[in-house]
């Protein structure tokens, strides 16, 4: 029976951050060491092909000796997502677009605050970065207008991630949005935007309200370092935008 996620443990020190990971993404949390009778090593390739998604929490060398001789076709294989004890980066190891590695990065770089690493070459195409923030229940439509008034000529195939504070990670509108343009969402803590307040224009209603001048300008440079903000906010009925241009591309 194939099961969805699979949460493989390498060492006892990290069950804390298997424990959180399985709290928010769900799945089955491996812990070798129960089984003294088999090896890690043995114990993993016997229930591999078991599930369809697996988050390896440990070194990416490691990881590439775990599936070592266990592949066989990316359309059928499942996706390999690693992360580091520290939980600073979660690599889209395997089956990034086949087998939903991409998106699984970037939900547990958003449970855990890591750094998403997906390295397919149609993201690595795409050179925008859109930070949005928005007042409660604003509709996808809203954020898809407010979005394009953003963008002007430029089309949404070059928009690579969307980035919000973390307050607004459930909000419906937006999170339709992204599920209709196939966007991934980075959701960037509050403190980390307390931190970096980079704002062209404070908003007197988000200080009052989140505690900070402004949320779509500096989620997108967080979400982007290397980038510029090439389009400063602009808001519309409700829905703050922001574009950032990665400095990284073929067009610059």
């Amino acid at each position: 029976m194939e099961h969805e996620l699979g949460i493989w443990l390498v060492r006892a020190e990290a069950e804390a951050l298997g424990e959180r990971l399985q709290q928010q993404l769900g799945g089955d949390l491996l812990r070798p060491w129960l089984v003294t009778e088999i090896a890690p090593l043995e114990q993993f390739r016997r229930v591999f092909g078991c599930y369809r998604q697996w988050l390896l929490i440990m070194a990416t060398g490691i990881a590439v000796r775990y599936v070592d001789g266990l592949l066989q076709d990316k359309r059928s294989d499942p996706c390999v997502v690693t992360v580091d004890e520290a939980a600073r980066y979660a690599i889209a190891l395997l089956g990034g677009h086949e087998g939903g590695a991409n998106r699984l990065a970037q939900r547990v770089a958003n449970t855990v605050g890591a750094i998403p690493v997906v390295t397919t070459a149609t993201e690595a195409r795409k050179p925008l970065v859109l930070g949005i923030g928005c007042r409660r229940d604003v509709s996808e439509e809203a954020i898809e207008a407010a979005v394009r008034q953003a963008l002007g000529d430029a089309s949404l195939d070059l928009v690579r991630e969307v980035a919000t504070v973390s307050v607004k990670a459930n909000e419906p509108g937006l999170l339709a949005f992204c599920e209709r343009y196939q966007l991934p969402l980075r959701v960037i803590a509050l403190q980390q935007i307390s931190d970096r307040p980079w704002v062209s224009e404070p908003s007197e209603w988000v200080r009052e309200n989140l505690g900070v001048d402004g949320v779509c300008e500096p989620a997108a440079l967080i979400a982007c370092p290397r980038g510029r903000l090439a389009v400063p906010k602009t808001t519309l009925n409700g829905v703050a935008v922001a574009v950032v241009l990665d400095s990284w591309t073929p067009w610059v």
